[in-house]
């Protein structure tokens, strides 16, 4: 079992996730004697070089009173995406430039915890400002390189490096002091190393397009909290601009992009006192489970072929699904177990602005 951080610098708590499929391989060989680079590794080197200059000088670090992490530029007028969590309860904070000693004043704009996300601006923003070019989360395939690029522990500007690990995960973060816990779909899982000051930053490829801001790592409970290398994840290039975008312009969020069954509920126990489904306790009249025929006390046990035993187990199941899908929603009544097809709607947007 693997635990998950928020990687911005301060108090912060985790929460449980399970990794499965390992399996024991032959012993590593010894590695060669060391050479001269061939004509490909100075090649890829370049890139890496090419890369880095091209999008670090996008990557600030912000400061809070009490804790610490990255941002990226997102527009030459000073506003600056970052994780809800980095913001926490603050307003105002101090940003330090890529290459530079100079602390600048910010105020938050909005935050949208719901998807960890949140944009502040620079009080009065330097010329040169260098905004970062956003990827197509779309073509966004496991195997590709990556460049994790923040302030790991204090360290401004420094960049690690690793693939495209996975993409389409669903993760729920920990709640803690300034971490809202939310659950977010079609994060990006890189290998790159993501430390404690990471969040916020950019993940970015080979072509210096930002496909993912640096958000959480895993921890090994067994070793005290250690990091466990080569787990980190990234909210996608898509939800970033999607949310920022309504961020900047509205201070708000109208369209979360999030599903949502239109239902209140909390989870449900068996006589053995065990998790055995999320019980609705509110409906939201004509909601998309109001519409369907769903009903207060119904016990929701499937989204599809997803089983359901939790609160967090059905907001991770809806959380990797679109507004409009239509799901099989299994539920039992009076004891009987029931289906309806539903229509999902969108999550309600939840935000809070200075």
């Amino acid at each position: 079992m693997l635990t998950l951080a928020g990687c911005s610098s301060g108090p912060s708590s985790s929460s449980t996730v399970a990794v499965t499929g390992s399996a024991q391989g032959a012993a590593a060989p010894q590695a060669p004697a060391a050479s001269a680079p061939s004509n490909g590794g100075t090649q890829l080197q370049d890139a890496y070089q090419e890369v880095i200059a091209n999008v670090l000088p996008s990557v600030v670090q912000i400061t809070t009173g009490d804790s610490l992490g990255s941002g990226i530029v997102y527009d030459d007028k000073g506003d600056i995406v970052t994780n809800a969590h980095v913001v926490g309860t603050a307003t105002t904070f101090t940003v330090t430039l890529a290459n530079s000693t100079t602390a600048l004043d910010a105020g938050l704009v909005a935050s949208y915890p719901d998807s960890d996300l949140a944009v502040i601006r620079l009080n009065n923003p330097p010329s040169g400002l260098k905004p970062a070019s956003f990827g197509d989360s779309s073509k966004v395939q496991i195997g590709q390189i990556t460049l994790a690029m923040g302030s790991p522990l204090g360290l401004s500007s420094s960049v690690t490096q690793g693939i495209v690990s996975a993409i389409g995960r669903t993760v729920s973060e920990p709640q803690g002091p300034g971490s809202p816990g939310a659950t977010i779909g079609n994060m990006v899982q890189t290998s790159a190393a993501i430390n404690p000051g990471n969040s916020g930053g950019a993940l970015a490829d080979l072509d210096s397009k930002v496909i993912g801001l640096n958000t959480l790592a895993a921890t090994e409970p067994q070793t005290n909290g250690a990091a466990a290398p080569g787990i980190g994840f990234a909210i996608p290039a898509s939800t970033i601009t999607n949310i920022a975008d309504q961020l900047i312009k509205q201070g708000k969020v109208t369209n979360s992009g999030r599903a949502a069954l239109g239902v209140t509920v909390r989870t449900n126990f068996d006589q053995q006192f065990q998790p055995s489904g999320a019980v609705i306790v509110a409906i939201t009249p004509g909601g998309p489970a109001d519409t369907a025929g769903l009903k207060v006390g119904d016990v929701i046990t499937k989204i599809g072929d997803t089983r359901v035993d939790s609160l967090n187990a059905l907001t991770t199941a809806l959380a990797s699904l679109n507004p409009g899908t239509k799901v099989t929603v299994t539920y039992t009544r009076h004891g009987e177990t029931m289906t309806a097809d539903v229509t999902l709607g969108e999550l309600a947007p939840a935000q809070t602005s200075p």
